[in-house]
């Protein structure tokens, strides 16, 4: 059996917004292929960790490695080799809301190619339709569901044919159907084109639906306190804030039930 490659190592990190300290040593890593969650209750760093990853927001102390390379720790020029590598889908979206559809996803490809106006309108088609909104390109965000809106951004975040794609919060503001569809089309791209997929959410059926490996980030106890498969970690962890923030639904259930 092939030993999996690690794609993104995290050591002994830790965040902090000056003297505070949100979270500390943490330590995971995220393997190529990888459907990896970021989880945790509200206010546990979900987010700042993955600015952390993108490059928004440098680490108090630790490190980040990129197959071999210490992103933090090399210069500027590394750095943004490294990024050209990623792309990111933030929670709304952030579609330009004057640009079409279609000029949101060449904008990356006529800022950082040489590739012709032409070839352009070409992969920008090809990766509408890899998101399912094939013949949407002179749309404008305000004229698609929100449904649509994250998947364009999707298609936006894959123009440049990244390595790994970043989702913070995919299906906020989501209804369940919606949410569902935009699982299965994360779980379609990785299989299609082999990208790791490092996904913040506290989605309890996404993180089931689609998580390979994950982080959990305590916010009582300020660091992380399990990595892995989620559903391995609900069958076999004993810690008892991971089990709870697991089985939310089950929980809620039950107290629906008894007031009923």
């Amino acid at each position: 059996m092939t030993e999996p490659e690690a794609h993104i190592t995290v050591r002994h990190l830790t965040m902090a917004y000056g003297d505070f300290v949100l979270m500390r040593d943490l330590t995971f890593t995220v393997d190529r292929g990888d459907i990896f969650i970021i989880m945790g209750g509200s206010g546990c760093g979900k987010s700042t960790l993955m600015s952390i990853l993108v490059g928004l927001k440098a680490p108090a102390q630790g490190q980040v490695f990129y197959g071999g390379v210490d992103f933090w720790g090399g210069d500027p020029p590394t750095r943004d080799r490294i990024l050209r590598r990623a792309g990111v889908m933030y929670q709304s979206g952030a579609l330009w809301s004057s640009m079409t559809l279609a000029e949101n996803i060449a904008l990356p490809l006529e800022t950082y190619t040489d590739l012709s106006p032409a070839r352009i309108r070409e992969v920008v088609k090809l990766k509408l339709a890899l998101v399912g909104m094939a013949g949407f390109e002179e749309y404008y965000p305000s004229e698609i569901s929100g449904g649509m809106q994250k998947r364009a951004g999707i298609a936006r975040a894959m123009a440049l044919d990244p390595e790994i794609l970043f989702f913070d919060e995919p299906s906020a503001g989501l209804d369940p159907v919606s949410a569902r569809r935009l699982d299965d089309l994360i779980l379609e791209l990785r299989e299609s084109l082999g990208t790791t997929m490092v996904v913040v959410t506290h989605e309890l059926a996404s993180i089931f639906a689609i998580g390979t490996n994950s982080v959990f980030l305590d916010v009582s106890k300020r660091t992380m306190t399990a990595t892995g498969n989620p559903n391995q970690l609900l069958a076999e962890s004993r810690d008892p804030n991971l089990h709870l923030f697991l089985t939310r639904g089950e929980i809620l259930d039950n107290r629906i039930g008894k007031d009923g």
